[in-house]
Order: structure tokens, then sequence, then C-alpha cells
């Protein structure tokens, strides 16, 4: 398995703005505008993931096969603990579909009225699989989102949340808080 995923020299040749300890990532990942993303330490992106644009990961952040992110310049941020079910797409920026403009990237900028706004995943957040996140959406702490959810406005914090468009349906138990002390004091090394 370890062969599916860049070396520590491979890692350093795909020119990423910084990358931390253990991180793999895999060598059928798609990385676009590599000097504009930072990696923390305990990071893996699997197989068929593309990133493009200027994204920040943190520490013990798993991206899953499949899962895009597209930040353009407004930026995607994925906090400690943070994570992409696999099929998830994140947009920071995206076409105005209105009819009003074009769209698509073939088009010239002065056609098009670009949507933007900065993504972020804070700790502890994780998305459900097939999931789509719009522009400046901000996760709280410890939300979720449930598979095949269309995220466009704010989550609060430690909610549960599904549908189209997401709504919290529950509240979420704080315990991973403590399971996150307990961790992180048995791994002092590791970020």
């Amino acid at each position: 398995m370890k062969n599916n995923f860049y070396s520590q020299n491979g890692l350093k040749t795909l020119g990423l703005k910084d990358f931390g300890d253990n991180v793999l990532i895999s060598k059928k990942a798609s990385i676009y505008g590599a000097e504009n993303i930072s990696v923390g330490n305990n990071v893996r992106i699997d197989d068929f993931c593309v990133l493009s644009g200027k994204i920040e990961i943190g520490n013990y952040v798993h991206i899953s096969a499949g899962a895009h992110l597209f930040a353009g310049d407004a930026g995607i941020i994925m906090r400690d603990f943070s994570g992409l079910s696999p099929g998830v797409k994140v947009f920071a920026i995206s076409d105005d579909f209105s009819g009003n403009v074009m769209v698509n990237s073939m088009v010239n900028i002065e056609y098009r009225n670009l949507k933007k706004g900065r993504v972020i995943l804070n700790k502890h957040c994780q998305i459900g699989t097939n999931t789509v996140i719009l522009p400046g959406v901000v996760l709280s702490e410890g939300a979720i989102v449930g598979a095949q959810s269309l995220v466009k406005g704010c989550i609060a914090q430690w909610t549960v949340n599904v549908g189209i468009p997401a709504k919290s349906i529950k509240n979420r138990s704080r315990k991973v808080l403590e399971l996150e002390k307990q961790f992180l004091k048995e791994h002092k090394h590791g970020g």
C-alpha cells in the first residue's frame, strides 16, 4: 500500500507550500497550484482526489477517495481532526448560474461572475459521502454533515445535519474532545 503514496522525497517534488510528518498523498491524486497548499502532520489524501487553489490542511485529517476541493483564491481550510468522505465536493469558488452571465472556465472572465467565499471546516468536522459544500460555508467545531447533503449556509457547532439544503437534526456528543486530549497525550510527537 505504501507504494501507492508519494515517498518523503516524492512529496518534495510536488512543490507544496509546506507539509508535515507522516503525510500520505496518493500518486493518483491531482494537485493544481501546489505552491498554495499547506499540509499538516498525519494527513492522508486518497486516490482520485483533486486539490486546486489555496488550501490549508491541519493535523490528523483524512480526505477520502474521489473528494474534490476547488479553492481558487478564496481558500479552503480544514482544521485538525476534520475529514471528507468519498466523493465530497467543496467549492470556495463557483460560477453564477443565474443566466445573466456566461459560465465555465473557458469563457473570458469579463463575461462571467464568480461567486467566492472561503470555506472552513473546523476541528472534528466530518462530511458524509457525496455531499456538496458551496462557497462561504463555515462548519463550526464538531459539526457533522450526512451523506448526499447540500451545504449552502453555515453549520452550528456540535450538530448533525442532513438534507438539501442541510439542516440540523440533532446535537452531537462532545466526548470526542476528551478522546482528543487522551489521543494527543499518547501521540505527543505527532502534531
